[in-house]
């Protein structure tokens, strides 16, 4: 067991070394924990032996439920919901047609079975989040047109789809499926995967927001299990659990959640090391001795998959929005296949069905292939079609990202001789640049408005520039864009929840302290305070 550790140990801290190589070299950090992984296996240098893949299979799979809910949980839906029709499209008609178009010319081109391409083609018809997001971060790509967003969202709501569409072919080949099962398949995947994912975020969002731990961390740890049961709830009544898991991440990523950023923290960390483990574990698992019989289907595929499936699946899908040609010729590019891919052929290869082909390592290569060759060149082709947008910032496109916003708060015990005892806020001559954030009544909390009288004994909470966070104060960034709902309204012409008031506007290097005539516009960072009704208690 301690010789175990101390191997698991090992593994970690190569990887951790190697992600920074990866960095100078301009190569996707997930290629080097591959390559790390092949090196530590039976063909490399450390000669450990693995081949069990129905270990891998189980391991991988929960790698992925937590990558997955990570994925929707760091997706800030306000900058996804212009693009969310294409993104949308593309990850489930364009997933459908991708794996159709491969699976056509795996058979008729490489004269593969054709219920054995279109299992290829299932297995790779989805892109992958973790690759996609990790060079989107990592490379800090500002896409135009709302380009990255559209790309976020796509890989990460894909990979159900090709789920469904790999469980169909082998329910095929196993001569179990017929035309009514496989509707009845797709019907309860689609369905109960929604139904399932949208109730544990919705009962999970209220019980967070009402419900005081005993101490800290323990938010963190149901927020864990909620995506466990996200998934093993929706795969036992036969939903799709990875759309379940990723709906539930989306939705609780976008609620106003308390402690949100020490969530944000951890499953920043906790899913990188799953990343580690699954990229590693595949290369673990992979023998390069046994490639060279099928490099060159593998090359055939991967090709294709680049310059044919997916600027053809593309192209007719986002047809309809007339892309301009740089986003197209971008999003098209983007394509990465990856760990979901590898997942789904260890899923074939441990199943009941016969294959003549090697069908782990034909994906294995092709998934390699787009890793580094579309994942490293996909800066500079963003960059050769005018494609990068100097005054974005693609971090905003995640929720897990915050600005060192600056607000302090004070507060103030009105006595019976304070001069704001018994007056209206409105009547009050507050210094320029403070804001009363909250009142403290007894045990009641007061979110102030202009008509609000001051009482002896309360206690006012004042807001200004600079930042703290102070008695469960619960502070959110927005970012206006000129799709958001509040962009060139003022203040008091905005809806928001009735607990919630706006304590402070950014507008380039300008800190606005707001009252109800302030006018937000398009380029502002909104900073509102919200105080849930459970937090009194």
């Amino acid at each position: 067991m301690s010789f175990l550790l101390l191997m698991i140990s090992v593994v970690i801290f190569v990887c951790i070394a190697g992600s920074r190589v990866s960095g100078r070299l301009g190569v996707p950090t997930l290629f080097v924990f591959i390559v790390l992984g092949m090196m530590f296996g039976s063909d490399g240098f450390l000669k450990i032996p693995f081949d069990n893949y129905l270990i891998a299979e189980q391991l991988c799979t929960a790698s992925l439920i937590f990558i997955m809910f990570y994925g929707g949980f760091g997706t800030r839906w306000s900058e996804a919901k212009p693009v969310a029709v294409r993104s949308i499209l593309l990850s489930s008609a364009g997933v459908i047609l991708t794996a159709l178009l491969t699976g056509l010319f795996c058979h008729f081109a490489l004269r593969m079975d054709l219920l054995e391409s279109m299992l290829l083609g299932a297995v790779l018809g989805s892109t992958d989040a973790a690759s996609v997001f990790s060079i989107l971060r990592s490379r800090k790509l500002n896409l135009k047109y709302g380009s990255a967003s559209m790309l976020e969202l796509e890989s990460g709501s894909n990979d159900p789809f090709a789920y469904m569409m790999t469980m169909i072919v082998l329910s095929a080949m196993s001569g179990t499926a017929d035309a009514g099962s496989i509707v009845r398949m797709l019907a309860a995947q689609l369905i109960f995967g929604l139904l399932v994912g949208w109730a544990v975020a919705a009962a999970a969002s209220w019980f967070l927001n009402r419900f005081q731990f005993s101490g800290e961390g323990f938010d963190t740890i149901f927020v864990f299990a909620v995506a466990m049961v996200s998934y093993a709830f929706s795969s036992c009544i036969g939903g799709n659990g990875y759309l379940s898991t990723y709906l539930t991440g989306i939705i609780l990523g976008n609620q106003e959640v308390k402690n949100q950023k020490t969530l944000v923290s951890f499953f920043d960390v906790f899913t990188g090391l799953m990343q580690i483990l699954l990229f590693f574990l595949l290369g673990l698992l992979a023998f390069p001795s046994q490639m060279a019989a099928i490099l060159g289907p593998a090359a055939c595929i991967a090709l294709f998959l680049t310059f044919v499936a997916r600027p053809a699946a593309v192209g007719l899908l986002l047809a309809p929005f007339k892309p301009r040609l740089g986003q197209y010729l971008v999003v098209s590019w983007a394509g990465l296949r990856g760990a979901a891919s590898i997942v789904f052929a260890i899923m074939a290869t441990v199943g009941d069905v016969y294959t003549k082909n090697d069908i782990f390592h034909i994906v294995f290569c092709v998934v390699m292939f787009s890793i580094i060759f579309q994942g490293s060149l996909l800066p500079e082709v963003a960059k050769r079609f005018d494609m990068i947008d100097k005054n974005a910032d693609v971090m905003r496109t995640f929720t897990d990202y915050t600005e060192n916003t600056q607000i302090q708060f004070i507060q103030l015990h009105i006595n019976e001789h304070h001069p704001w005892a018994n007056r209206k806020i409105c009547d009050i001559d507050l210094i320029p640049g403070t804001l009363i954030a909250v009142i403290k009544r007894g045990k009641e909390i007061v979110v102030p408005k202009g008509q609000t009288m001051i009482l002896k004994q309360d206690i006012v909470v004042l807001g200004a520039q600079g930042f703290e966070d102070n008695r469960g104060i619960l502070l959110k960034e927005i970012p206006i864009t000129k799709a958001h709902r509040w962009c060139d309204k003022r203040i008091s012409e905005a809806k928001f929840n009735k607990n919630t008031i706006i304590v402070m506007i950014t507008r380039g290097d300008e800190v606005i302290i707001p009252d109800g005539n302030t006018q937000m516009h398009d380029g502002d960072l909104v900073v509102t305070y919200s105080q849930k009704l459970a937090a009194k208690g």
